[in-house]
């Protein structure tokens, strides 16, 4: 409670938030034909999809925009005073435009209408009235209209706006649905930051293929203690005549052998290994998932092997942590 001017805020911040919540449950019994029209407008457009509006409805325009380029949709905004001077040499034959406003009847908005019709371009209309400018112009209808905006004065955007942004990563999600977009694709949209990490490095851009801490089967383990220190990995892999991965050693495994009263530096350093590594065939694997495959394995190295078993590389824990990969 704001004791100087006796509003209680939380309960306007609840009162907010419950009523933005109910716009868009209301909103999410009216989807009929038209979405599904917008939907496959969109979907079978040959060119990009274009969203235009002013104001706040610009400013979720710009948010919806980026949402479906970043989702598989070629999109971009364009304002609609920009493009009244120029800019509506940027839309194409081939293109769809999405155009919103409350009211339907936004000035700026409505004077670019009659030119992108002319070019027999279609246009989805996001609008409270039916009965609007804007929507006599459009080939397909979405409401956006709300019984109450959150605003005590019922006159700032604010449940409108969200229902608008809503309404929006619908027809992404729709769209991404329907083009079967996956994570992969998802990845090559984002390639920087921990996000674009997380979907898009994989194990083998990260694992270390040379100079790797191996012995053989008949290594005594004081020689194993000297591999695995040069190596700097905690652990040395131990292989068959063949070439074949059939332990790993760990810092740990010898740790627990110093409390055996048989321990001694010159038993075969297979004694006291783990004969049945955790290991990884699929060196393409998301870096993110190998992260999920270390931690829940509680180990710190994860040999990277082909099919016969061989090792091809191993990735560590840390080589995951230094290069930002995240679950």
């Amino acid at each position: 409670m704001d004791e100087k001017k006796g509003v209680d805020v939380c309960a306007v911040a609840r009162e907010v938030l419950n009523t933005e919540a109910q716009a868009l449950l209301d909103a999410a019994k009216r989807f009929d034909h038209e979405f599904v029209k917008a939907v496959e407008l969109i979907y079978s457009t040959k060119g990009k999809c274009i969203i235009t509006g002013v104001g706040k409805s610009g400013l979720v325009g710009a948010k919806i925009a980026a949402t479906l380029s970043s989702t598989g949709t070629s999109s971009f905004f364009i304002h609609p005073t920009e493009a009244l001077h120029g800019d509506l040499g940027m839309i194409g034959a081939d293109d769809i435009v999405v155009a919103i406003s409350y009211s339907g009847e936004s000035e700026e908005l409505i004077k670019i209408l009659p030119h992108i019709k002319r070019f027999d371009i279609s246009l989805i209309a996001m609008t409270a009235k039916k009965d609007s400018t804007l929507a006599k112009y459009g080939d397909v209808f979405l409401s956006i209209k709300v019984e109450k905006e959150a605003c005590p004065l019922g006159v700032a955007p604010t449940s409108s706006t969200t229902l608008t942004m809503a309404l929006g990563d619908a027809l992404a999600v729709a769209l991404m649905k329907k083009r079967n977009f996956r994570a992969e694709d998802f990845a090559s949209f984002h390639p920087g930051g921990s996000l674009g990490k997380r979907l898009f490095v994989k194990i083998e851009d990260l694992m270390r293929r040379e100079n790797l801490p191996v012995i053989t089967l008949q290594t005594p383990l004081k020689e194993a203690i000297v591999v695995m220190s040069e190596g700097r990995l905690g652990n040395v892999l131990i292989e068959d005549e063949s070439g074949k991965l059939v332990a790993v050693l760990s810092d740990g495994d010898i740790r627990r052998a110093l409390m055996d009263k048989n321990f001694s530096l010159d038993t075969e350093a297979i004694e006291y290994a783990n004969r049945s590594p955790r290991v990884c065939t699929n060196k393409r694997m998301l870096a993110s998932e190998a992260l999920e495959l270390i931690e829940n394995y509680k180990i710190q190295l994860l040999p990277i092997v082909d099919e016969s078993g061989s090792v091809k590389g191993v990735l560590h824990l840390h080589d995951l942590v230094e290069a930002g990969i995240k679950r």
